[in-house]
């Protein structure tokens, strides 16, 4: 089973600062790298290095050629990743003194995908295989119904919920990946159990994983229901704690793991990212998971 991930790649430039800067307030930085991110690339890495089978789909611009570097490094095919005119997304990113972060995005050659594009990616995948999809690149609604049409499993992670996500037929999706805050936006409720009922009521074929911040998180289907608590550690940048429980998610789903095995390894995985700078280096091997349980 292949995973094709069309999805975004960003140039973070992070910042650490004492607290989140307010309107009207200039603050100087205790430090500022450049690493590379996007959550479509974090998660495609994630996915690497838990063992899956990932190709990433996307556009870079003639500033990007690092993303094609990474992916050779961490073993994520990049045969379409196609460069086009323009810039790279970017992001900024302030990471306080709490490891609480504040992001802005710049969507760049991440908002020229085109639907030729789109049918030539698919056209290489088949019924099974699993699409990943997040809300950082343009035509999300078209990429799921033909995904769908070609009896590929939708994974969605609908990060940044917006309006365009309007479009979107939700239930073509086989899995929602989410935390709290966007599954409130995506039913209007914000108690846990609430949400997770009503995305179960809305589409009952789905499978629904809610990451909870330090609460850990919940997979619920029409079945069953698992929680799993958090590792706790000291954090150092939580960026890419959700997109490091995706990518071990899915992995464990191709491996044909048990759910709860599945939440462990993904809660341990992210547990590791946050106590390291960054997005894509912070994400773990799957090796050095499975020795941190033991």
């Amino acid at each position: 089973m292949k995973v094709l991930n069309i999805g975004s790649m960003n140039l973070d430039h992070v910042y650490n600062v004492d607290h989140i800067v307010q309107p009207g307030e200039t603050q100087a930085t205790d430090g500022m790298n450049i690493f590379l991110g996007g959550k479509g690339m974090n998660q495609s890495i994630a996915l690497a290095k838990a063992g899956a089978d990932v190709y990433h789909g996307g556009m870079i611009g003639k500033d990007g050629q690092a993303f094609l570097q990474a992916c050779d490094e961490y073993g994520v095919n990049s045969k379409y990743i196609k460069k086009v005119e323009g810039k790279t997304g970017h992001a900024i990113i302030q990471i306080d003194k709490s490891a609480q972060n504040c992001i802005l995005l710049y969507g760049g050659t991440n908002e020229k995908l085109t639907e030729e594009y789109v049918d030539s990616v698919i056209a290489d995948f088949d019924e099974g295989d699993i699409l990943l999809l997040q809300n950082e690149v343009n035509l999300i609604p078209y990429i799921v119904d033909k995904a769908y049409e070609k009896g590929m499993q939708i994974a969605l992670n609908p990060s940044p919920f917006n309006e365009r996500l309007d479009a979107v037929d939700m239930s073509k999706i086989s899995y929602f990946l989410m935390n709290e805050v966007e599954g409130g936006q995506i039913t209007g409720l914000t108690e846990p159990d609430d949400i997770i009922a009503k995305v179960v009521e809305l589409y009952p074929n789905a499978k629904i994983v809610l990451t909870l911040g330090g609460d850990g998180a919940i997979y619920a289907d029409k079945d069953v229901r698992y929680h799993q608590p958090i590792f706790k550690v000291e954090a150092v940048d939580t960026t890419a704690a959700g997109d490091t429980f995706t990518g071990y998610f899915l992995a464990g789903i191709i491996d044909g793991m048990e759910i709860p095995d599945i939440l462990k390894m993904s809660a341990k995985a992210s547990s590791i990212a946050v106590t390291r700078e960054g997005a894509v280096p912070s994400i773990p091997y799957r090796k050095e998971v499975m020795e941190a349980l033991g």
